[in-house]
């Protein structure tokens, strides 16, 4: 498993997204930051990744993901109180 497989992956199904990628083994850690996700419950945000990615984790060659999912302006709230 690449790191850059699923930012790859990621940046295809949200080509306006800024993404931060960090696995560790066959477990990733997803930050996608995209407009398309204005508006969504988080669940739905969370599905629309895991559309993305399903394969990888169908296969077992990804264990599992934790992501954020964020809107531009989410991002830049967390960036400056330093959540993130």
């Amino acid at each position: 498993m690449d790191e850059n497989l699923i930012k790859s992956r990621l940046q295809t199904g949200f080509p306006d997204a800024e993404v931060h990628v960090d696995l560790m083994g066959n477990k990733a850690q997803v930050v996608v930051v995209s407009d398309a996700f204005a508006g969504k419950r988080v669940v739905q945000k969370q599905q629309m990744v895991y559309q993305q990615l399903n394969d990888l984790l169908a296969s077992g060659e990804l264990h599992a993901v934790s992501m954020q999912t964020l809107t531009p302006d989410e991002w830049a709230q967390k960036k400056k109180f330093g959540f993130l």
